[in-house]
């Protein structure tokens, strides 16, 4: 009878046909109010989608709702909604906590004003490392009720990033974690967002001759972002316009000002030269047909919408706040003016409107400054290394 033991070569033989197990994924679950049009919202979008898939299990829960900067990453991340929570889900988010539990997280990333809630329940769930990305705050002083809850919150993180160095300086103190700040610059994709021809077809849209120029703005129109001071300042440039076709404004987003601002406009009389273009799919194909890009905010972190713009090889025109001076740099400083200045907001316009040279030499040291220090890269690269560190050792990455 022949011995059905295995010989030494067999063994070897069935050691080495066995696949070797997969390595093991970091599983990173970002919580977020929700994935709606936004610059944090596309930023998060933009970290999931450029990161090593072959390392990291990426998921989004949104607290809300998902939205379209979700579909972006549907085809390379899990995406959730959190289950209805109760009213006391603030004190005790026990239903959220069991939700975290279930997806099972290495890390969980926190995203804006949702992360009381959100690293409470993570640490319920017993998650090993959270971190938490704030991505601009408010000017002006925070009521103390925050203040409070955002310190407790701060206990909890192993991480706590600021997106430009001017916010980090605003949280080092009002956290008291400073050991565990970072900043992170926002970084776009600068070859999806490049220089294009303009065909004409967004002047054609809009009913207006191909020469005429378009002040172009992208974002959330809400009262953080200024649009009162810019439709202010449109009527001023209005009223002193001499240098041919008259100029439109061009505001793409949507927000909690959209109807009274549009009534604002109208009321001023300088309605039939704003056009209102709510949230937008075709950003490249405008970006290619504006002539300068704006923003009039009383505060930013590091504006994504400014980025693109910028690595479109747009000439900036926007408000010395938050992280846009470091943006423009030394080369692009003249093209700063102080918020709330309806004024001289105008005459950056009017100058970088009449002076087409001067304009397109800026507008290519912005496409070149984005290129150098701004790369999405370098972003998902700083943020991998947060999820992987052992310990909560943060000092300033990225290009700060």
């Amino acid at each position: 009878m022949r011995s059905m033991g295995l010989t030494a070569g067999s063994i070897a033989r069935a050691v080495a046909a066995t696949p070797s197990p997969a390595p093991h994924k970091i599983r990173v679950l970002h919580i977020i109010h929700s994935m709606q049009m936004g610059g944090m919202e596309r930023v998060v979008a933009d970290l999931i989608r450029v990161s090593d898939h072959t390392r990291f299990d990426m998921h989004v829960l949104g607290l809300q709702k998902l939205g379209p900067n979700a579909d972006r990453v549907a085809d390379c991340a899990s995406l959730h909604r959190a289950v209805r929570l109760s009213r006391w889900s603030l004190i005790w988010p026990r239903e959220l906590a069991a939700q975290i539990r279930e997806i099972r997280p290495d890390v969980v990333h926190t995203h804006g004003q949702i992360w009381y809630k959100a690293t409470l329940a993570a640490r319920l769930a017993g998650v090993p490392r959270i971190v938490h990305t704030d991505h601009g705050r408010p000017p002006g002083p925070e009521p103390w009720t925050l203040r409070m809850m955002e310190r407790r919150a701060a206990r909890r993180v192993n991480a706590i990033v600021a997106v430009s160095q001017s916010l980090a300086d605003q949280l080092a103190t009002g956290y008291g974690a400073a050991s565990r700040l970072c900043v992170v610059i926002n970084g776009v994709d600068t070859e999806l967002h490049a220089p294009r021809a303009d065909d004409g077809s967004v002047h054609a849209e809009f009913g207006v001759s191909s020469g005429t120029p378009l002040i172009g703005s992208i974002g959330r129109i809400d009262p953080i972002k200024g649009y009162d001071v810019m439709i202010d300042a449109f009527a001023r440039l209005l009223a002193r316009w001499g240098g041919g076709p008259v100029p439109v404004l061009v505001i793409v987003g949507y927000g909690t000002e959209y109807d009274v601002l549009r009534a604002h406009a109208d009321r001023i009389g300088i309605a039939s030269q704003i056009r209102w273009l709510g949230w937008r799919e075709d950003v490249a194909r405008l970006h290619a047909a504006f002539t300068i890009f704006t923003q009039s905010s009383r505060s930013e972190g590091t504006s994504l919408s400014l980025l693109e713009a910028m690595s479109a090889g747009l000439c900036p025109v926007v408000t010395d706040v938050g992280g846009n001076a470091h943006v423009l740099g030394p080369e692009l400083r003249h093209r700063l003016v102080p918020s709330e200045s309806p004024e001289e907001l105008s005459e950056a316009w009017r100058s970088a409107l009449l002076n087409p040279k001067h304009r397109a030499e800026d507008a290519a040291c912005a496409r070149r400054r984005i290129e150098s220090e701004f790369d999405l890269h370098a972003m998902v690269d700083a943020y991998e290394n947060l999820y992987v560190q052992a310990e909560p050792s943060i000092r300033i990455v990225g290009n700060a």
